[in-house]
């Protein structure tokens, strides 16, 4: 899968690029590709924002500087999202929907956001990682990166997308590994049984009592 980042920060996305990620890119299943919006901008100052129409806080990002970068990079089956708290929140049911698509290009706003006339014509989504403001679409972006590319093929088995929280609307069981006893509290016997029916029983059970404490609106 392909990722376009379009941003004024591309040095922020270094994060993304350890552990996981950062072995899928080296195998070339995932292609995270950062294109800084300021690159295209036509000041001799690189300046790429401007005083809002009608007054108002803050800058707003120009239109012409947005659409050039995005043209750099389109493709006919590129799917553009724009990150934006006016979004839909995202959810584990959008992240396995994008995880299907081949080409990505997300926008990321920043000061006052960005023209709404380049958004009207180029994106195709809005979407947000919760009901609250940030100062830029970059860290948004690196989770909806994130959780995409957890799906898509070769990145992790299969069965460790299968036995995560929110796989059935539940959220994960316990997890426990080796020392047996720590701070006096023992690992539950039953994964010591080597039982595997009695184990995927008791591991369904605690992930039902977990969804009721924690997140009981999973199960209505």
């Amino acid at each position: 899968m392909k990722f376009d980042v379009l941003t004024l920060f591309p040095e922020m996305f270094e994060a993304i690029k350890q552990s996981i990620i950062g072995k899928a890119i080296e195998k070339n299943i995932i292609d995270i590709n950062l294109v800084n919006i300021r690159d295209f901008s036509k000041d001799k100052h690189n300046k790429v924002d401007d005083t809002p129409y009608g007054g108002g806080a803050g800058m707003v990002i120009r239109p012409d500087v947005v659409y050039d970068a995005y043209n750099s990079v389109k493709s006919e089956d590129a799917k553009v999202i724009y990150l934006s708290p006016q979004g839909k929140v995202l959810n584990q049911n959008k992240v396995k929907e994008l995880s299907k698509e081949k080409h990505l290009i997300l926008l990321c706003g920043h000061y006052e956001g960005i023209d709404q006339r380049v958004i009207d014509e180029i994106v195709d989504e809005e979407i947000s990682i919760g009901d609250y403001v940030l100062t830029g679409g970059e860290l948004p972006s690196m989770v909806l990166i994130d959780s995409i590319s957890r799906y898509v093929e070769g990145v992790l088995n299969k069965e460790s997308i299968i036995e995560e929280s929110f796989s059935e609307n539940l959220l994960e069981y316990p997890q426990y590994t080796r020392p047996e006893i720590f701070l006096e509290k023992k690992v539950p016997e039953v994964l010591l049984s080597g039982h595997h029916e009695n184990i995927r029983k008791w591991r369904k059970e605690r992930s039902l009592e977990i969804t009721k404490l924690k997140r009981p609106d999973l199960l209505r």
